[in-house]
C-alpha cells in the first residue's frame, strides 16, 4: 500500500491520501481523544505525540499536530494508518452514529430561503472541492442581514490563511453572484 501526503495551506495539518475511499458520506472532524473513541484509526492517531486533531474526507485524512515535528510525526502517521487499512477495520465503530450531513442546525429567515440555496449551491460547485484539495471541508451555517456564517474543519480549522480565505476567496465570490451579501464568518 502506497500511502501519499500533501502540504496543506495550515502548517500544523499534514494531508494523507490512501488511494482509497476514506469517508464514504460526509466528513468528520475530530479535535479531542475522546472523540476520536468513535474510530479506530483516530484513536490511533490520536496515540501519535503532538496530534492534536484528525479529519477524514472522502478520499483523505487531515492530521493536525499541536506540537513536535513533522519529521518524527509523519512516519508514525503513515504506519498508523497503513496499519489500519492493512488489518481490515472498519474506520468507525458505528456508522450509524455520524452526524447527519447538515452537521448542526442552520439558521436564516423564510424569506431568504432563495438566497441560502443559492450560496450553498455555489459552496457545493466551487468552494468545498478547493477546501477539499487543501485538506479541509466548510458548511453552511446560516445567514442573517446580509452576512453568511459558515463553519470550516479539517486543515482549514485555525489555518493562518482561512480569514482570507473567508474575505477574498469565498466572500467575492458569493458577492459577484449575490451582491447583498456584505460579509463571510466563520463560526
Amino acid at each position: 500500500m502506497f500511502i501519499q501526503t500533501e502540504a496543506t495551506p495550515n502548517p500544523a495539518t499534514l494531508k494523507f491520501l490512501p488511494g482509497r475511499p476514506v469517508m464514504p458520506l460526509g466528513t468528520l472532524d475530530i479535535r479531542s481523544p475522546d472523540g476520536a473513541e468513535q474510530s479506530p484509526l483516530a484513536q490511533a492517531l490520536f496515540a501519535l505525540d503532538g496530534v492534536s486533531g484528525v479529519f477524514f474526507g472522502a478520499d483523505f485524512i487531515s492530521v493536525t499536530k499541536s506540537g513536535g515535528d513533522w519529521q518524527e510525526i509523519k512516519p508514525a502517521a503513515l504506519g498508523a494508518i497503513m496499519e489500519h487499512y492493512l488489518s481490515g477495520a472498519p474506520l468507525l465503530y458505528d456508522e450509524s452514529a455520524l452526524p447527519s450531513q447538515g452537521d448542526g442546525d442552520e439558521f436564516f429567515a423564510p424569506d431568504d430561503a432563495e438566497t441560502v440555496a443559492t450560496i450553498k449551491k455555489l459552496i457545493e460547485s466551487h468552494v468545498r472541492p478547493a477546501v477539499a484539495n487543501d485538506g479541509g471541508d466548510i458548511k453552511f451555517r446560516g445567514f442573517r442581514e446580509g452576512t453568511v456564517y459558515l463553519a470550516m474543519k479539517g486543515s482549514c480549522s485555525g489555518c493562518p490563511s482561512s480569514s482570507a480565505t473567508l474575505r477574498h476567496g469565498i466572500q467575492n465570490l458569493l458577492k459577484h453572484y449575490l451582491p447583498d451579501i456584505r460579509s463571510v464568518e466563520q463560526v
